[in-house]
């Protein structure tokens, strides 16, 4: 029982302590509050508001200054001493514990204050915009009158560069000096908002003034004078080119050309009345279209040298090109007397002979548009550019066609001598084998010494053929050619395993009286070799003898390829 009283006591003690802690922390609160407050309290603003006294002061301004002043009075009279009576209603919660109704009175007294602060630091800042705006306005002021003037004084002086507009320009420069007046009489008023606002505007209306009047010269001058000098000149060249036989559209041109008079025309008596903003791109568009036409008719006058100076000359090219072909013409039909000419051969030909006659035509029909002024002259320079570089190729692609043909003629030489080379090689195969010491020659190599002597036969035959058809020649040639060394390759290797059996048989006799199974075998070799099988007579003794010897064999054959 007494130790729940000591805890119940405990308790309460904690409580009171907290209780107090939070007293003394409301206590501390009001007193920051409070120096805030008398911080206000005591703050100049009334002094600060006497400076705008030294204007003077009428319409907004003095709205404004009436404004500022009846609200510090508001501050004064009945906001601060609203916030006296919070803090005490704070300070009687916290006497009695009120902990939550005292924060909430607290919170109120603070975002008075804040609102307070901020009204204070809005007022300082239209207080000093107010005399800042004043002086501001007068400074730049003080840079307008000089343009103002020497905007007048330039009218004055080049007055002829702007024609009868000069009436509209000065009748805005007068505006400018009459809102340069109303800022004087705003500011004698003391409305220096309303000054800042037109002086702000006179600034803006001036640099577009003065933009305007200086790139008005030069635009005038261009609608005018300049590009109408332009046009004309450009329509008597185009006149005069006509004259000299060149083939251009005149009445295309001098059209587009009388357009172009009278929009200049419509943008001189435009710019008189006003400035307007689509008459910079249309000049700049016909400037273009002006130089456009200039670098036309300059082309044409270049090509027309080009043309002159080549056309014929390339007449007479086709023409010296077109000779050559037909000596190669005669050529093939020569040579289709004796040759037969591939199907490629002959379409290759076909149509290296339209290529010319249409190269030829093409030179023609040049100079038929030159004389009947069908086309200009840089559309021909364009078409005779491109037919020297048909003709070039051409050129090549009939080069390569007259070797092509003369090799059908190296051709059927190379293949006659090959024919010689090839029957002496059989004739040289065929000696070497009747001399050698061999018992006898397999069937198959007299087989293929037939074979390849038959196939030179056929190549004989393919060239005495008329016409002579060089393909079925090579193609044969091929045949016989790979025959012949299908012939070498197998009398070589006969005649290797021939003389290698031999000598595996004299060096295995030292070994015949002590081994009967070498002895049987060598027997049956030598017989084998008598009947003309060398290849399995080797495989026999060699057998019986590396059975005595290993590695035997291969030491012979280092040996018969040293001795080879």
């Amino acid at each position: 029982m007494v130790t729940y009283i000591i805890g119940f006591i405990l308790i309460i003690i904690t409580l009171i302590i907290i209780g107090l802690i939070l007293r003394k922390r409301i206590y501390d609160r009001v007193d920051q509050l409070e120096a805030w407050k008398m911080d206000i309290m005591h703050r100049n603003v009334s002094a600060e508001l006497q400076r705008v006294k030294s204007l003077k002061l009428s319409g907004e301004t003095q709205e404004k200054f009436e404004a500022w002043k009846e609200t510090w009075d508001r501050i004064l009279t009945r906001e601060l001493p609203d916030i006296e009576e919070y803090l005490f209603d704070a300070e009687e919660s916290a006497d009695r514990f009120k902990v939550q109704t005292a924060k909430r009175s607290l919170n109120k007294v603070e975002q008075t204050l804040n609102e307070i602060e901020e009204t204070i630091e809005s007022m300082y800042q239209e207080l000093d915009d107010l005399l800042d705006s004043e002086k501001q306005s007068r400074k730049e002021v003080e840079k307008v009158v000089p343009k103002i003037k020497e905007l007048r004084h330039l009218m004055l002086q080049d007055r002829h560069l702007f024609g009868k507009a000069e009436v509209r320009f000065e009748k805005e420069i007068n505006e400018q000096q009459n809102l340069l007046d109303q800022f004087y009489q705003a500011s004698d008023e003391g409305n220096y908002y309303e000054a800042r606002q037109i002086v702000q505007t006179l600034n803006d209306q001036l640099s577009d003034l003065s933009e305007r009047i200086e790139a008005f010269p030069v635009l005038y001058k261009k609608c005018n004078r300049e590009l109408p000098d332009q046009v004309n000149q450009l329509r008597n060249g185009i006149r005069e080119m006509t004259q000299n036989g060149y083939p251009i559209d005149e009445d295309q041109y001098l059209s587009e050309l009388d357009q172009f008079d009278q929009q200049l025309k419509d943008f001189v008596d435009r710019l008189i009345e006003t400035d307007d903003a689509s008459i910079y791109e249309a000049i700049e568009s016909m400037e273009e279209r002006i130089q456009e036409i200039y670098t036309i008719l300059e082309q044409e006058v270049h090509a027309k040298k080009y043309v002159d100076k080549h056309l014929e000359s390339f007449k007479t090219l086709i023409e010296d090109v077109l000779a050559d072909f037909n000596d190669t013409d005669l050529e093939v039909k020569d040579l289709q007397q004796t040759y037969y000419l591939e199907g490629s051969d002959l379409e290759l030909y076909n149509n290296l002979d339209k290529w010319i006659h249409q190269l030829e035509r093409q030179a023609e029909q040049m100079i038929q548009d030159l004389s009947n002024g069908d086309w200009t002259y840089v559309a021909i320079q364009d078409q005779l550019k491109s037919s020297y570089q048909d003709l070039e190729k051409f050129k090549e692609s009939h080069q390569e066609f007259k070797d092509q043909v003369r090799t059908i003629r190296k051709d059927e030489l190379a293949a006659r001598d090959k024919v010689k080379e090839t029957k002496k090689t059989l004739l040289d195969i065929e000696r070497r084998i009747r001399k050698s010491n061999l018992p006898g020659v397999p069937s198959s190599i007299w087989n293929r010494l037939d074979e390849a002597k038959d196939h030179t036969q056929n190549v004989v035959e393919k060239l005495e053929e008329q016409p002579l058809d060089m393909g079925q020649v090579s193609r044969q040639l091929e045949k016989t050619n790979q025959s012949v060394e299908d012939l070498i390759e197998q009398t070589e290797f006969m005649m290797e395993q021939a003389y290698l059996v031999e000598r595996v048989i004299q060096y295995a006799n030292r070994y015949r009286t002590q081994y009967p199974v070498l002895s049987a075998k060598l027997s049956e070799a030598e017989k084998m070799f008598r009947d003309y099988y060398y290849k399995e007579a080797l495989e026999t003794a060699s057998e019986g003898l590396e059975e005595v010897e290993p590695g035997a064999l291969q030491r012979l054959k280092t040996r018969v390829e040293i001795s080879s």
